[in-house]
């Protein structure tokens, strides 16, 4: 029932998905003007060099000899290629200090850029929280500054753990599936399919502990400790559970996705990115309400309730919890 209940929530809340992507734009160009002043200058400075011209004019010359049948002169062209490559590693080692630098850049800008999307999921989530609580449909930027401390701290926390996580996973994976199977000659498509494999889990396991979180900070009116401790508390929250359900989502996400791009020259990413962090927050919300046995709006004539309605304080009902 949860995931249906996801899609319903997910369906009566799609208009936050124009928010999400119109945040998600502004944030996509001031990252991509930032990572262009790092790389640019270096890339630059390689791409003008007379290594780098000989390596193009070598490759150039290699498929033209080829198509035409000149076998002669491949291997000429292949030796012009050879010596350029050579010496355009050359190159990129006498600068390591600048490509360092240039990396570290980059990271940093990452974590700024994905602290930023952070604020806008914590925004999603307080606006369909307010939506499946009161059915009342709360701006998204008002939203946004009003619960702007509490938003900052948790992405703070969030985003370098995350990216530390997925780091750490990602390069493990890599070395185990194309480092190391391939010394046993596994075959490269099946290498792909264990590693696409592998960062769904590994992404699905993520979300599995960290799904309670901002429900909790929004919902639960919880401390970020509190809230952070009570997230990777995994008792009686049915974890296997969450973990099914996220499998599920994240494989429709990456389907819709993929095909999406292909098929319409990458046009439906403007709608399928924004819906798919969209669609994950639903699933956070439902999935938090459920287990505390709250009830929610579905759309505007529908209300779930629990088998057994947990019963509100006094507290909560002043406080505007129920």
């Amino acid at each position: 029932m949860k995931f249906k209940h996801t899609v319903q929530v997910f369906i009566d809340n799609f208009s936050v998905t124009y928010k999400q992507l119109l945040y998600r734009l502004v944030i996509l160009l001031v990252a991509a003007g930032l990572y262009a002043a790092v790389c640019i200058p270096f890339i630059n400075s390689l791409t003008g060099s007379p290594d780098y011209v000989s390596l193009i004019s070598g490759i150039k010359a290699f498929v033209n000899n080829f198509l035409e049948g000149k076998i002669s002169e491949i291997g000429e062209a292949s030796a012009q290629i050879k010596h350029a490559f050579d010496a355009l590693l050359r190159l990129v080692a006498e600068n390591r200090e600048q490509i360092a630098w240039g990396i570290v850049g980059c990271v940093a800008i990452y974590l700024v850029q994905k602290f930023f999307e952070g604020l806008g999921n914590y925004a999603t989530t307080a606006v369909i929280n307010d939506k499946m609580a009161l059915h009342a449909n709360s701006p998204f930027m008002v939203t946004l500054l009003h619960n702007f401390k509490s938003a900052a701290l948790y992405s703070l926390i969030y985003s370098p753990i995350s990216f530390i996580y997925d780091a750490l996973c990602w390069l493990g994976m890599y070395f185990v599936i194309f480092r190391l199977l391939s010394l046993i000659l596994v075959p490269l498509p099946i290498q792909i399919f264990l590693y696409v494999t592998a960062i769904i889990v590994i992404a699905t396991v993520k979300m599995t502990f960290t799904s309670d979180w901002m429900p909790a900070l929004i919902r639960g009116k919880m401390k970020q400790k509190e809230a952070f401790l009570y997230t990777f508390d995994r008792r009686r929250k049915q974890s296997f559970n969450v973990f099914s359900n996220y499998v599920v989502l994240v494989l429709i996400i990456f389907a819709v996705n993929v095909g999406g791009a292909l098929c319409t020259f990458g046009a439906a990413l403007l709608i399928t990115v924004p819906s798919s962090y969209v669609i994950l927050v639903c699933f956070e919300c439902v999935n938090y309400f459920d287990r505390e046995e709250l009830k929610y709006f579905i759309d505007k004539y529908t209300i779930i309730k629990p088998e057994k309605e947990r019963t509100v304080t006094r507290e909560e009902f002043f406080k505007g919890e129920q």
